[in-house]
């Protein structure tokens, strides 16, 4: 693992601390926020620090280790690549989201046993704090066992229920091109996709009791879970039922009014804000936000949206920077209950991300106490202290 920082003092910065901008010195000792008085001091002046960014439900992973469906990569090169690009774009922890469904193949218990032992392995030489959340299909009804095995095993600690087999059939019946660019990229004939499929459908009966066993193991486990693409309030009534409070991307204004009015938390997709609506047609992320329904954003597919979808909120008007930046580090914090992380405080995780006020580029990202992006006018001055250091010890 990467070593940590030398004790340093970063000021001359706008820091955010909970809700509003300070400029106030920020003192990094051991991988906490300590206070530091008299420690070399980095000056951070043009800069904003904010509070390291939290991803909990990131797929764009997929490409580092299927860049073509039928060309995967092996996971440790994969995980590093993924590992570095979260680091420059301000994430310091980052849930990849990985299917445990029916398809088979890239989105299959196999592979998702692989990824769960292999990011346990990577992250003893992480950058980010990796982890991974599992995306579990409802009517994979046989392997909820080893589901259950595994998520205790490799430690996973967030998993979120999916339902996608209606939206299969409408798709094969609608979009007949999209299907079978679905059954390619699962290494499948189209015939053998539908059958898949229909098996699953066979499991109907059983999905509720399989639910069941599940939030019980969870519970026992100290496991988060939740739903996935809820489309109406009575489907997040249902899961809230069992226990899966967190609604991620609920489809449909009246499903996150649920959530809301349940006290569930909503999770919604940054690339969605960016780019200005859903690319599935649901409900657009920024009417959400709007209304007061939305706890957090995810990179969904795409990690560089985490940092934009802020600047597009604070551009639009839609909130200022200190609460649009909430919904990338406190907001997951509190849904995540993750009480180390998501604010820059004395005793708190040493998660931190130098904004250049100029470019609003990432310019420096810490995660635990540990360098894990540098670029730009940032780079000078860490440098500049790390200089006066060794001048100072010679």
């Amino acid at each position: 693992m990467t070593s940590f920082l030398p004790p340093l003092r970063l000021v001359g910065a706008e820091v955010l601390t909970d809700s509003a901008f300070e400029r106030r010195p920020v003192g990094l000792m051991g991988g906490q926020i300590v206070e530091g008085h008299g420690l070399p001091e980095v000056d951070l002046s043009g800069f904003l620090l904010m509070p390291g960014i939290i991803d909990l439900h990131g797929d764009g992973f997929e490409r580092q280790v299927y860049p073509r469906p039928s060309a995967p990569f092996p996971l440790p090169a994969a995980l590093a690549a993924t590992d570095r690009e979260a680091a420059s774009q301000g994430i310091t922890t980052a849930y990849l989201a990985q299917s445990w469904s029916w398809e088979g193949g890239m989105r299959g218990p196999e592979r998702a046993e692989a990824l769960m032992k292999a990011v346990l392995t990577y992250r003893a030489r992480a950058l980010t704090d990796l982890r991974v959340q599992v995306r579990a299909e409802t009517h994979l009804v046989e392997e909820v066992p080893r589901l259950i095995a595994a998520v205790e095993r490799f430690g996973v600690d967030y998993v979120v229920f999916n339902d996608h087999l209606e939206e299969g059939f409408q798709m094969r019946r609608a979009n007949p091109d999209g299907f079978a660019h679905w059954a390619r990229k699962a290494g499948l004939t189209e015939a053998e996709l539908w059958a898949r499929m229909e098996g699953a459908r066979e499991q109907a009966r059983s999905v509720p009791r399989a639910l069941c066993a599940m939030a019980e193991a969870f519970d026992r486990l100290g496991v988060t879970y939740g739903s996935h693409d809820d489309p109406d309030a009575e489907t997040r009534e249902v899961y809230r039922m069992i226990g899966a409070r967190v609604a991620e991307f609920p489809t449909t204004l009246r499903a996150a009014a649920a959530a809301r009015a349940g006290e569930d938390p909503v999770l919604m997709g940054a690339p969605n804000v960016v780019r200005g609506g859903s690319q599935a047609g649901n409900v657009a992320a920024v009417e959400l936000i709007r209304a007061g329904l939305c706890d957090g954003l995810v990179s969904d597919y795409h990690m560089p949206a985490l940092p934009l979808a802020v600047w597009a909120l604070v551009d639009g008007g839609v909130l200022p920077l200190e609460r649009a930046w909430g919904l990338v580090s406190a907001g997951p914090a509190r849904v995540l209950r993750m009480a180390d992380r998501g604010r820059i405080a004395e005793g708190l995780r040493a998660d931190l991300v130098v904004v250049d006020t100029e470019t609003r580029e990432i310019a420096a990202t810490i995660a635990g106490g540990r360098l894990s992006h540098l670029s730009g006018r940032a780079a000078a001055r860490f440098l500049d202290v790390r200089a006066a250091a060794r001048m100072a010890a010679e």
